[in-house]
């Protein structure tokens, strides 16, 4: 049985990679467009082919981290000494050479590159390390909760804090300009937030341990070939890919949205019994609250599907999302649509927080099926193709964005007035895409085969299998 301080730990490793994963997907575009200086159509054609390139490094991360030996165990060895290149590769990542337009375009190929190979080498292992720490599919869930409940509390900080600390940093160089603003103020942004994930990675490291002893039992070839025929693997691979494009078309279209659609310098007032709040509308408060409202999602996660079923409550959240997020076009420009706005976002999120759990945990239960089937101790393989969906939907659906945004005339000009095509664009990007992309998982999932009764099954089985071969 699994102690607290183990499942705190666990958690702390997806708090790091969230923390850089959120900067990725909801600033990154924006600050290679619109202050690194890359034309929209180049930054398009970078999201793909990094991303593309490091979501075929999983496989290979998940074939090496499955092939490891050491007295740390398979997987915990590779936090130990990947969280310090993973550190610096982020901080390189936000740097601006004082280059030209070619070899700043350079810089930008290697340096993502670089950190999203870093990135798989440390991630890989640390979602592979789930399905080692216990037998139990249910106890993996709460492994699971506990593991995205500190991802969002790591989400909440960084995009709470980010543009709070690019002003500031802003404000001490003495830039003119208060947001986006001096391209060195978002580097110290990234040296910070870089130093804290360094410590939450050591931590996980420290407080994790390894107790199902699992030995890989065929070559490489054959894991793959067993993995092709994986059919459960296959349909969750689906509909996750197309729940993580859904994700990343939101979080790249959100700062745009809020630069050119509703503009700066728009407050809202909110009354807390007699007092009277006045905040900001940027979308550093809109991540913030969905961020804050991933958290309930994340927290009833695992109570709704010991009592639903995990194919259930992932199947219904898709359906609900549809039209939630196909509201967005409605909402109008004013106050009252802002504050629509944020309701909205806080029942997507509640959505996306249930079904970021599930997503790992069902991915815990096809390992579980695998060895089963197929006999092959395959947990790194087949983890790392869930990092791939989420790396390939990231991909498509950042460089989907980049590219839409080009064919509507987005001007990335500072302070630039939009025109009304460029404003339409976006609005669509922030509703309907999404929109359709959640009814493409919704198909997915509706003939996903491993229902809460065939799990029960599989694991009496696989228990009494891993008796018989001396491996617990």
């Amino acid at each position: 049985m699994a102690t607290f301080s183990e499942k705190i730990g666990y958690g702390f490793g997806d708090m790091a990679s969230s923390m850089f994963w959120k900067i990725f997907s909801a600033y990154l575009p924006f600050f290679y467009t619109n202050v690194f200086g890359l034309p929209l159509e180049l930054a398009g054609v970078l999201f793909l082919v990094t991303k593309i390139w490091d979501a075929v490094s999983d496989p290979m991360m998940g074939i090496l981290a499955d092939r490891t030996r050491s007295r740390w165990g398979k997987y915990r060895p590779w936090l130990l000494f990947m969280s310090l290149p993973f550190a610096l590769c982020g901080v390189l990542l936000l740097t601006t050479p004082d280059f030209g337009e070619t070899g700043k375009a350079v810089w930008a190929f290697v340096t993502y590159i670089l950190m999203m190979t870093i990135y798989t080498g440390i991630n890989v292992p640390y979602g592979s390390l789930l399905g080692v720490m216990t037998e139990d599919s249910t106890e993996k869930t709460v492994f699971s909760s506990y593991r995205m409940f500190f991802a969002y509390v790591g989400s909440f900080i960084v995009l709470g804090a980010w543009e709070p600390m690019v002003r500031f940093f802003n404000t001490w160089l003495g830039s003119a300009t208060d947001y986006p603003g001096e391209p060195r103020a978002w580097q110290y942004a990234m040296i910070v937030v870089a130093a804290v994930c360094l410590m939450l990675f050591l931590l996980t490291f420290l407080l994790t341990k390894e107790r199902v002893k699992t030995t890989p039992k065929v070559q490489v070839f054959e894991d793959l070939t067993s993995l092709f025929k994986n059919a459960p693997w296959w349909i969750l691979l689906g509909a996750i890919l197309f729940f993580n494009l859904m994700n990343a078309a939101r979080y790249t279209t959100i700062p745009y949205y809020f630069t050119s659609v509703i503009g700066q310098g728009v407050s809202l007032e909110l009354l807390v019994w007699v007092f009277a709040f006045t905040f900001a509308f940027t979308s550093s408060i809109f991540f913030l609250v969905g961020e804050f409202a991933n958290l309930p999602g994340v927290a009833i996660a695992t109570p709704l599907t010991e009592r639903f079923g995990k194919k259930t409550i992932f199947a219904w959240s898709l359906i609900l999302l549809v039209p939630l997020n196909a509201a967005f076009y409605f909402v109008p420009n004013t106050i009252d649509g802002y504050w629509a706005m944020l309701l909205l976002q806080v029942l997507v999120c509640i959505l996306t927080g249930v079904l970021s759990p599930l997503a790992w945990s069902m991915y815990a239960d096809i390992s579980d099926y695998a060895e089963h089937r197929f006999h092959t101790a395959s947990t790194g393989l087949i983890f790392s193709s869930s990092s791939m969906a989420q790396k390939f939907g990231g991909a498509f659906g950042s460089a989907a964005v980049m590219w839409l945004l080009a064919l509507v005339g987005y001007n990335t000009a500072e302070n630039a007035v939009q025109t009304p095509e460029a404003i339409h664009g976006i609005r669509l990007l922030m509703s309907w895409l999404p929109a359709a992309i959640s009814v493409i998982s919704l198909l997915f999932i509706m003939v996903y085969p491993l229902t809460t009764q065939r799990m029960k099954a599989i694991n009496e089985a696989l228990r009494a299998q891993r008796e018989a071969d001396g491996e617990v």
